[in-house]
């Protein structure tokens, strides 16, 4: 039995044909000055087409908006099966591609592209995965499922299952969050070198609850020596050095700071980079030694975000949003 071919299409940056979709059961792809579609055979002329309409756009463009010509003209077929996903109203339509090419400008001037179709079933776009809608949430106007298809075809003919949800959000959440620390981490890399970086992890370690203060630049192998007394001689007396380079930290720079810091006294070193093993390895033998990479400073900058200074919130700019917590079971 043939597989059967399963179409992505969407209406527009801003969805300006999803009526049109959905009253005139049809779906349509725009670029109006290129006129007739049907002219063409090869995508080699529908470039020159889209050249001679949209001269300074990008090879990119040109060669992708080929493709679609090609494939809305000449590749989908009667009989088809095609998705639509309807920003407006968060739902999927599934159909039958029901008639041929047409080019019919007095339906739709922006859109006179078309394809009759047959919207069998309608869905909220929580009867899906959230990989299915990530396949058909391509940035490309027209595009085949191949990934989920499955996933469509059963909705279409209503065996589909309820999407796991739990592991769903989790893998959406953790995404997220992935790009928040990514986006931090490249912010201090660009921002935050030397001194402005030292600047960052003293206020950092004020709002957790010590004193700290830059140190002379006597001792380069200690920028900032904190504590929990106004004066600094109570335990435990904190003694950090800050690196921004790029470059993995070797175990001679960690032993240089832990030979000053004394018996009663903790070492600290921040780095926007990762350490090599021997420098783990060191570090792990040191019950008064701590090694804190990029990624563990975001971690605690982000923990402690509300309450840094506008000026760092301005250079590192975040906003909290509301995610759903698989963890946290819904009491009945």
């Amino acid at each position: 039995m043939k597989e059967r071919i399963l179409w992505g299409i969407h209406g527009g940056r801003e969805w300006e044909a999803d009526e049109l979709f959905r009253k005139k059961s049809v779906v349509a792809i725009g670029w109006p000055d290129i006129g007739d579609l049907s002219k063409y055979k090869e995508r080699e002329e529908y470039k020159k087409q889209y050249m001679k309409a949209y001269p300074d756009d990008s090879e990119g463009a040109i060669r992708n908006a080929a493709g679609i010509f090609y494939r809305f003209v000449h590749e989908i077929q009667v009989g088809d099966l095609v998705v639509y996903p309807s920003s407006p109203l968060k739902q999927i339509f599934i159909g039958k591609i029901t008639g041929h090419y047409k080019y019919d400008p007095d339906i739709n001037h922006d859109f006179p592209n078309q394809r009759n179709v047959d919207w069998i079933r309608n869905l909220p776009r929580t009867s899906f995965s959230q990989e299915a809608l990530y396949e058909i949430g391509s940035a490309l106007t027209l595009f085949q499922v191949k990934n989920y298809a499955a996933e469509f075809v059963a909705a279409l003919e209503g065996k589909a299952e309820p999407p796991l949800v739990d592991d769903e959000v989790a893998v959406i959440t953790e995404g997220i969050e992935d790009q928040a620390r990514d986006f931090v981490l490249k912010k201090l890399y660009k921002q935050y070198k030397g001194e402005v970086l030292e600047d960052l992890i003293v206020h950092l370690l004020e709002k957790m609850g010590y004193h700290a203060r830059k140190t002379s630049k006597n001792n380069p192998s200690v920028d900032i020596i904190a504590h929990k007394d106004e004066l600094g001689f109570e335990s435990p007396i904190v003694k950090c050095q800050v690196k921004t380079e790029e470059g993995t930290i070797k175990l001679e720079a960690i032993e240089k700071l832990y030979s000053n810091v004394g018996t009663h006294e903790f070492g600290l070193f921040i780095a926007l980079s990762d350490y090599n093993d021997r420098a783990r390895r060191f570090a792990e033998g040191k019950a008064n030694l701590r090694l804190i990479d990029g990624y563990e400073l975001v971690d605690i900058l982000i923990t402690h975000y509300d309450e840094l200074d506008t000026r760092y919130k301005n250079s590192i700019p975040l906003k909290k949003v509301f995610l759903p917590n698989p963890s946290q079971k819904s009491i009945s």
